[in-house]
């Protein structure tokens, strides 16, 4: 009788520290951590095959970035341009921005990122940023004609091995 009384002081007793421990290890983990937004700055496709741009989103929306293309004027056909972005902003998923004037053309962009068919960053396409590109340049009379398009650029892959 006193055997067996002492085997359920031993479980009863052991379940008590085992509750204890979970207990700690609850209070330990905290609340739940909101999931950190999508970082969507990197390397994206333009419109040819071969340009690209790249979009860096900074503290507050600010945007720096760039692109780089393929000029396509009587005086820069088929040389390489970089386009540095002149101003942009980002709030959540939207994106706008302005580049500077490079050989008399200036591109503006308003659209939105979204998450592309790619399943990890590391594969293209894992964000795609769609939206309307406008491409200005001045006829020979000083006129601003406008060429706006949809468009949709899919992200390069990501380097996400560790840094050594």
């Amino acid at each position: 009788m006193y055997a067996a009384r002492m085997r359920v002081r031993f479980v009863v007793g052991c379940e008590i520290v085992l509750l204890g421990f979970v207990a700690i290890a609850l209070a330990q983990t905290g609340p739940a951590r909101a999931a950190a937004p999508d970082d969507y700055s990197g390397m994206y496709s333009f419109v040819k095959e071969g340009e690209f741009m790249q979009i860096t989103i900074e503290d507050k929306g600010k945007v720096s970035g760039f692109i780089s293309r393929f000029g396509d004027s009587g005086t820069d056909k088929g040389t390489f341009i970089d386009q540095f972005f002149h101003s942009g902003k980002s709030e959540g998923k939207t994106l706008s921005f302005e580049t500077e004037n490079v050989h008399g053309v200036v591109f503006t962009f308003e659209g939105s990122f979204d998450r592309g068919p790619a399943k990890k960053p590391e594969e293209e396409g894992y964000f795609v940023l769609r939206g309307t590109l406008n491409r200005s340049t001045k006829d020979a009379d000083g006129k601003v004609i406008t060429q706006p398009r949809q468009v949709e650029f899919r992200s390069f892959p990501r380097d996400t091995s560790p840094a050594q």
